[in-house]
């Protein structure tokens, strides 16, 4: 073999190695971004869930006796309403929706999605697809409360929308929870 053709293989090779090193380099780095965006995901569920669960710790209970607490909220969208303001309604209703949330509660699902078609019925929008969503949380909430009445009434709210089929559902869902005494 000529030194030439010994020099041009041996550049070949080491043009071979280097870019073997490269795609390797490269790939190592991939893993250990992908490794660390895993852990970086997982650190940051178990943070939010630990953030979601402290406050509800010697907070108020889920269910509290006397007014809803987004009865005054839902008075403020009314008021809104009677003057026009369907900003301020919409804020309300905002309000409303997370005290509902907070709650925890199927009624207030139930009636953050009565006060929902309201606003959307003033602004001339369409509100059913929001309120469908809030129906089906306060569905599925009823449900999980054995509350046979909050059922019924979710069922008559989406038969209100037109949507038979799951109003028939809902009321299957109310023949399965025991009578509310």
């Amino acid at each position: 073999m000529s030194p030439r053709t010994f020099v041009r293989r041996l550049r070949a090779l080491h043009a071979n190695y280097a870019t073997l090193y490269r795609r390797a380099v490269h790939e190592t780095r991939k893993r250990l971004s992908a490794v660390v965006g895993g852990l970086g995901l997982v650190l940051t569920t178990a943070l939010m869930s630990i953030a979601v669960t402290l406050p509800r710790v010697g907070g108020p209970p889920a269910v509290t006796a006397g007014a809803a607490p987004w009865s005054s909220h839902l008075d403020a969208v009314d008021l809104a309403l009677q003057t026009n303001d369907v900003p301020a309604a919409l804020k309300a209703w905002h309000a409303a929706y997370g005290a509902a949330l907070a709650s925890r509660r199927w009624d207030g699902f139930a009636d953050a999605g009565d006060a929902y078609l309201r606003v959307a019925s003033a602004a001339g929008a369409a509100g059913a697809p929001r309120a469908r969503d809030l129906y089906l949380s306060a569905l599925f909430r009823a449900r999980d409360a054995g509350s046979r009445d909050g059922a019924l009434r979710v069922a008559a709210a989406f038969a209100g929308l037109g949507d038979r089929e799951v109003a028939t559902q809902a009321r299957r869902i109310a023949r399965r929870l025991p009578a509310t005494p």
